[in-house]
């Protein structure tokens, strides 16, 4: 290792330490409209939006935090545009994390944690479309990197907006 110019010991590049302590269905809800209204199963050619958000926030004990991933999934007849059902879903993480610099918290939060989490809801996804008298679905996996991108550009859209309107 060189020495720093100003003479000083180098400093030890923190160890990264991530432990999940728990996760949890915050809120799920299944809605099986095909039923509600009578249709035939088989007269539907689903087709299947999925939007995903995503919340993080510190905890009171120090280096925890909650990560909660939303997702939405509706489904409506290729044929028609029917809905067929709407699958909402909130599960959320409880995390301990160390040796994450403070500008990469963030991105770490709301990248690398719902990453982790994805799996299990991908897992219930399936089992309640299944449950629900439908094929399981298998969720295709979240790009939670372009996600977050485009959160940021959102947000710095939405910033720049006002600015960019003309004065009266």
């Amino acid at each position: 290792m060189a020495e720093p110019a100003n003479g000083a010991a180098p400093q030890p590049t923190p160890q990264l330490k991530m432990q999940v302590l728990g996760q949890f269905i915050r809120d799920l809800s299944f809605e099986n409209i095909v039923v509600q209204k009578g249709i035939v199963a088989t007269q539907v050619q689903p087709e299947i939006q999925v939007q995903v958000s995503l919340d993080a926030r510190k905890r009171s004990v120090e280096h925890q935090y909650e990560v909660l991933t939303k997702f939405k999934i509706t489904s409506v007849n290729a044929s028609d545009k029917a809905p067929l059902f709407l699958l909402e879903l909130e599960y959320g993480g409880i995390f301990h994390i160390e040796g994450v610099p403070e500008e990469q918290m963030h991105p770490f939060l709301m990248i690398e944690c719902p990453r982790m989490l994805f799996p299990y809801v991908r897992r219930i996804v399936g089992d309640v479309t299944a449950d629900g008298g439908f094929p399981q679905l298998n969720l295709d996996t979240v790009d939670f990197v372009a996600l977050y991108r485009q959160e940021l550009a959102r947000r710095a859209a939405s910033i720049q907006k006002p600015a960019d309107q003309p004065a009266n």
